[in-house]
């Protein structure tokens, strides 16, 4: 188990010209802050678009606040160690496959003229992305602190056999009960403990809410998997795909603040739905793009072992808070207990 360390933050970023409107409003354009974008704009990505790595330093000790101004570390491929980036908006975007991506629009201090498109996802060439939002600046999370799918350590992980085993006790080899492809193997196990603050911080999911006998604790960046009979209305399908954080109510489901947390993530050969606390949840996803964005601390032997791996997506709508709040919350959850 490695000890918590001041984290960097490893991530792919684009010129912004390499995404330019195909339809809407600012035809041909290329993304920009909020002063430059239209809702309804519909973007897509230069199949010529080279991806560029840029490590940014952690936030500074004790600063509770949102920086929006950061510094990059040496290995960037764009920028000099020390030079200071300013996140100018954050941008929504759903695709035409009924994800929703967040971009970061962002410039250089000292040189504002240049401007680069940060996604916090997968943005994949050939595919339609409308703007749903734009707000200005980073939004509520620093760079630093972006994505995380892990449970909690004594998350009790769904073995073949029906016994439950502790995520801890896990290693790579151990078959694993999934949804869709019974037992298979696991690939890797990746334990962090980070310091439980911001978006680290763990969401709980107190026992009964889906299902579950005991609380399921995990990041809150880890889908859950919830299953509709019926498909609701504003859905394409019947498998949808939500984000921990975006169950939390105060009540049932809240945020964990304070101290440290231990964090495992599990790969497969493909992206899996398993059984967490008897709640169907999915695996991590590996893509060169989402492995870009993973804290340093838990991805690095991961990037080395499988930097050319692209998993696809399981199958299922992500459901974001927008679409949460639109459909009723109590709607998607009360018919999300079936797997």
């Amino acid at each position: 188990m490695e000890t918590h360390t001041s984290l960097g933050f490893t991530c792919q970023v684009f010129p912004a010209d390499c995404i330019r409107v195909q339809s809407g409003a600012n035809l041909f354009d290329a993304i920009g802050d909020i002063d430059a974008v239209c809702p309804g704009d519909v973007y897509q990505l230069d199949h010529r678009a080279q991806a560029a790595t840029l490590r940014l330093a952690p936030p500074r000790t004790g600063s509770d606040a949102i920086e929006r101004v950061q510094r990059i570390l040496s290995g960037s491929d764009i920028g000099a160690p020390g030079d200071e980036i300013c996140v100018v908006a954050r941008l929504t975007l759903m695709g035409a496959d009924a994800r929703m991506l967040d971009v970061l629009i962002f410039r250089f201090a000292k040189d504002r003229a240049a401007v680069f498109a940060m996604p916090l996802g997968a943005m994949l060439v050939g595919l339609e992305y409308t703007l749903i939002q734009a707000s200005a600046g980073a939004g509520d999370v620093p760079l630093t602190q972006m994505i995380c799918v892990s449970f909690t350590r004594g998350t009790q992980i769904l073995l073949p056999d029906g016994s439950p085993s502790p995520v801890e006790a896990l290693a790579p080899g151990v078959p694993v009960l999934t949804r869709d492809h019974g037992p298979q193997p696991l690939r890797w196990v990746g334990r962090a403990t980070l310091r439980a603050e911001g978006s680290m911080a763990p969401v709980v999911i107190t026992a009964g809410t889906l299902g579950n006998v005991d609380d399921l604790i995990v990041s809150q960046h880890q889908r859950v998997f919830l299953y509709q009979r019926q498909r609701l209305e504003g859905l394409d399908g019947a498998e949808v795909l939500v984000q921990a954080k975006h169950l939390v109510d105060d009540h049932t489901v809240f945020v964990r603040p304070g101290g440290f947390v231990d964090y495992f993530s599990l790969v497969f050969d493909r992206h899996e739905i398993i059984y967490a606390e008897g709640v169907p949840i999915e695996s991590l996803m590996v893509t060169p793009q989402t492995l870009a964005q993973l804290p340093d601390t838990l991805a690095a032997d991961l990037r080395e072992k499988f930097a050319h791996m692209a998993q696809e997506q399981h199958v299922g709508i992500e459901a974001g808070a927008n679409l949460l709040a639109r459909l009723g919350r109590g709607r998607v959850l009360g018919k999300g207990l079936m797997n």
